[in-house]
């Protein structure tokens, strides 16, 4: 049994409680010790006194030293009747040191007196006054030596302090055994499930089953299993979406590869002798060009290998026009969508114009399909800006803005797109792309009024490596 357990230092705390109250019961146990001792030779003394009453004071006095002798006093001193006399005597060996009258000593004066004659280790004399037993008068005072009442009380005080010491290791022993039993037992259980389980989290028979008698560990082995089921559905859940993971960047890679062969064929039938043919290509070709770009996008998103962006000082006017001119190509409706600019033709900022031209161009994309999917004309417009701390691009449409479900699952794969049959990985990988800026992307309002996004592009970025070219690209 070791100190630093809970269980030795339990035992070791109760051992220290009972000796610590042991104490407290020893000094009112050796006062009244004291005062038996003393009532005792009262006693003896009276009763050596009748044998000199019953001779008519005719006693030898070697029969009365011997009487004094086996009571263990010097004299005696009877009062009867108001009258005080001196039955036995014998020589004092010196003064009388002190005078103890036990007809009127309290508890408190009782223990101090006690104390007195422990710490006192000389021999002295000492008078005592008590009322003699069965009213054979009205006091009966003896005097006496200190050192055999302080002997007889430092042997009963030893005997006491060994006989509590014994109940102390056993009560120490009794509590150990039960604290193991109702305590340690249950907590070394649930350390042994934490253990197992931590070996191999995704095998739910390691989940523990709470059985604990105890309300406080019964209490414990609930939240535990709660925690492990909890994270044993979140492990398989991930380890599933992992498997998706994989296989949906496998059939992506072998369907990009079937779908670019569609579309080299299908830039072939642009130049079909049949009219309905050459109408039909261009959608055709778009079809099969976003069905490519749904392929790459999920690979890239899958492979989570976005390059750190390469910082260069470009126009971001003549970014945003490249923009809107891609747009404007590939909306379904022509003139159904207008593209608006409200940046400064001088604006300047410092970013990877490739990766920015990404996070612009899908946010431009989403505007323009949110509003071509409503049947009506509506309007796309980039604007920028520049703090003291950083530059900003704000990118609104007058669309239907995005459902509730939408809004709530922003920027999280496969789950954030408000278009059916979207996967909502464009803003999540746009969002990427600006954080890899230090930056950050929010949805500023999105109702019915249409939506719009704020870009934020630190002008401080430390650590990230700098293209010294492209000063107006």
């Amino acid at each position: 049994m070791r100190l630093n357990t809970i269980s030795g230092r339990f035992a070791a705390l109760t051992t220290m409680f009972v000796i610590l109250a042991e104490l407290f019961i020893l000094l009112p146990s050796l006062a009244g010790f004291r005062l038996d001792y003393l009532e005792s030779r009262l006693e003896r003394a009276q009763i050596a006194s009748l044998a000199l009453l019953a001779t008519d004071d005719l006693l030898a006095a070697d029969l009365e030293s011997e009487l004094l002798q086996n009571a263990g006093v010097f004299n005696v001193v009877l009062r009867r009747n108001d009258i005080r006399q001196l039955v036995l005597s014998s020589p004092i060996p010196g003064p009388i040191a002190a005078t103890y009258d036990l007809r009127s000593e309290g508890v408190i004066q009782t223990i101090d007196d006690s104390l007195g004659v422990l710490v006192d280790s000389h021999n002295r004399v000492i008078r005592v006054i008590g009322a003699p037993v069965n009213q054979a008068g009205q006091l009966i005072e003896i005097t006496m030596e200190t050192a055999p009442l302080r002997e007889a009380m430092i042997d009963y005080g030893l005997r006491l302090l060994a006989v509590s010491a014994a109940f102390s290791i056993l009560t120490a022993v009794l509590l150990f055994l039960t604290a193991q039993r109702l305590i340690l037992v249950p907590i070394r259980r649930v350390i042994s499930h934490m253990s197992a389980y931590a070996s191999a989290p995704e095998d739910a028979r390691h989940i523990i089953i709470p059985d604990a008698r105890l309300a406080e560990l019964r209490e414990a082995e609930t939240a535990l299993q709660s925690m492990q089921q909890t994270v044993t559905s979140s492990l398989k859940q991930k380890e599933r979406m992992a498997q998706l993971g994989q296989a949906v960047a496998k059939i992506s890679h072998d369907l990009r590869n079937i779908l670019t062969t569609a579309q080299i064929f299908a830039d072939r039938l642009e130049d079909s002798a049949d009219p309905k043919v050459r109408r039909a290509a261009p959608k055709l070709v778009k079809s099969i060009t976003r069905a490519v770009n749904l392929c790459e996008t999920t690979l890239a998103f899958g492979k989570a290998e976005e390059p750190s962006p390469t910082l260069s000082r470009f126009n971001l006017a003549q970014l945003a026009a490249e923009v809107i001119e891609a747009e404007s190509l590939a909306g379904e409706a022509a003139g159904q969508v207008e593209f608006l600019t409200d940046i400064p033709p001088s604006l300047t900022i410092r970013a990877d114009r490739d990766q920015l031209y990404r996070v612009l161009a899908n946010l431009a994309r989403n505007a323009r399909q949110a509003i071509e999917g409503t049947n009506q004309p509506g309007t796309v417009e980039i604007g920028a800006g520049e703090g003291d701390n950083d530059w900003w691009i704000k990118i609104g449409d007058t669309g239907p803005g995005l459902p509730e479900k939408a809004r709530e699952y922003l920027f999280k794969p496969f789950s954030g797109s408000a278009r059916r049959g979207g996967t909502g990985l464009g803003l999540t990988i746009a969002a990427d792309l600006v954080r890899g800026h230090g930056g950050r992307l929010e949805l500023l309002r999105s109702d019915g009024d249409g939506s719009q996004f704020c870009i934020s592009i630190p002008r401080g970025m430390t650590g990230l490596p700098v293209r010294q070219d492209a000063a107006t690209r």
